[in-house]
């Protein structure tokens, strides 16, 4: 495999349930980022899912994934249904529980860097699901702490040395940082772009001046999934999808 790729990939595959990922053999603090593609929501139990992950991501680590989620609490009979759990809505979280959980656990705040909105046509779907909403989200957690002796506001500047991002870089639908100009975040902001694994391409200090314009202040997520409902949904079968989503039914 090495020859056909020209170098030896640090690969290892385990097996396991991603509920317990430990006795999987992912250690304790030995990832820098996890990703993964609607495969939680599966997951009878959630909220051990991010827990460890948590516990493997070293200081400054990151869980990168796309999901799918509700706009609301979701019933008993759907959350039970076979056919709504294989089709993945029936373990959406309601986006609210999914970000207070993931705080609840450690992460810093939630940051949303794409939300799709996914129509549902088939009309038996329909009456199952009633007036539930659901979406396409990726979300970026942070293993990182948001307290400073220093509250801000503070300026980050992109060095545009991320490989694949050299004029910008979208850290989340709120932050766009163009190469070699300063922007100025809030506190929450500043400890990502300074503690996390993006510390190295960032340039983050205290704004010593009102030059900058206001910190960008970062849109509920509700206030997304509204936003989205006004995008055209295209794609197959019985759960259809905005393009801009990353979850397949």
């Amino acid at each position: 495999f090495g020859k056909i790729l020209g170098y030896a990939p640090k690969l290892r595959f385990v097996t396991g349930y991603i509920e317990k990922l430990e006795e999987a053999g992912v250690e304790s603090e030995s990832v820098d980022i996890c990703i993964s593609n609607c495969v939680i929501n599966l997951s009878p139990n959630k909220r051990q899912v991010l827990e460890g992950v948590y516990g493997s991501l070293r200081t400054g680590g990151e869980l990168y994934f796309s999901d799918m989620y509700a706009d609301r609490k979701l019933p008993e009979s759907v959350r039970s249904n076979e056919v709504l759990r294989g089709e993945g809505m029936g373990g959406a979280l309601f986006v609210r529980d999914f970000e207070q959980m993931a705080v609840d656990i450690g992460f810093a705040r939630p940051r949303v860097l794409a939300v799709g909105r996914i129509a549902v046509h088939d009309p038996e779907l329909q009456q199952m699901v009633g007036n539930a909403n659901f979406y396409s989200i990726t979300y970026r957690l942070f293993k990182v702490q948001e307290s400073s002796a220093d509250n801000g506001p503070f300026a980050a500047e992109y060095l545009g040395t991320i490989e694949g991002h050299k004029d910008k870089y979208e850290l989340d639908v709120d932050h766009v940082f163009e190469t070699g100009t300063p922007m100025r975040v809030d506190l929450g902001t500043a400890a990502i772009l300074s503690s996390s694994w993006l510390a190295r391409y960032f340039a983050v200090k205290p704004q010593a001046n009102n030059s900058l314009k206001p910190a960008a202040q970062i849109t509920p997520t509700e206030t997304l999934l509204d936003r989205a409902d006004q995008v055209a949904t295209s794609g197959c079968g019985a759960a259809e999808q905005a393009s801009t989503s990353c979850c397949a039914s």
